[in-house]
C-alpha cells in the first residue's frame, strides 16, 4: 500500500476477540486499509500485525522513522457486513495515536460496555483487553472458549 493514510478511518482499528484460553486471545483485525480482517492465533501475531499494519500505513509513524512527505491516499470503498466485525468474546476499537518510546500511545474501547481508557504502552492496552475479558468471564457473561 503506497502512501501515507489520512482520514480517520484509519486511526481505529477493531479487534475482535474470539476466543481466549490461558490467556491466550484469538481473533481478528479490522482497518479501513485492509481488505478484509486478518486473523490472528495469539497475542504475539496480534502485536506483530498491529505493529505492520502502522508501518504499512506509515500512520502513525514510529516516533525513530525518517519523515518523507507520500502521496495522498485515494477514496474509501464503503465497507458492509459490520456483523462479523463482532468477536464471539469481545469487540474493542483501539485508536493509536502515537508511537513514541518503542510503543504505541492512545485510547481503546471495549464496545460491549461502551467503556474508553487510555493507554501509555502495548502492554498497558494488552493488560486493559485482559481485564476486560476476564472481568467477563468471572461474572459468567462469556465463555473462555468458542
Amino acid at each position: 500500500m503506497p502512501g501515507k493514510m489520512t482520514g480517520n478511518e484509519y486511526r481505529t482499528t477493531i479487534v475482535c476477540i474470539d476466543s481466549y484460553q490461558e490467556s491466550e486471545p484469538r481473533g481478528r483485525v479490522y482497518n479501513a486499509s485492509l481488505d478484509g480482517g486478518e486473523a490472528f492465533e495469539s497475542l504475539m501475531q496480534f502485536l506483530l500485525r498491529m505493529e505492520s499494519l502502522l508501518d504499512e500505513m506509515k500512520f502513525p509513524q514510529s516516533f525513530t522513522a525518517r519523515r518523507e512527505f507520500a502521496p495522498a491516499a485515494g477514496p474509501l470503498d464503503a465497507v458492509s457486513g459490520d456483523g462479523e466485525r463482532r468477536g464471539k468474546l469481545a469487540t474493542f476499537t483501539v485508536k493509536i495515536l502515537f508511537r513514541q518510546n518503542a510503543s504505541w500511545q492512545g485510547c481503546v474501547t471495549w464496545l460491549e460496555r461502551g467503556k474508553e481508557e487510555s493507554f501509555r504502552s502495548a502492554l498497558e492496552l494488552v493488560f486493559l483487553m485482559d481485564s476486560a475479558i476476564s472481568a467477563s468471564m468471572q461474572s459468567g457473561k462469556l465463555r473462555a472458549s468458542s
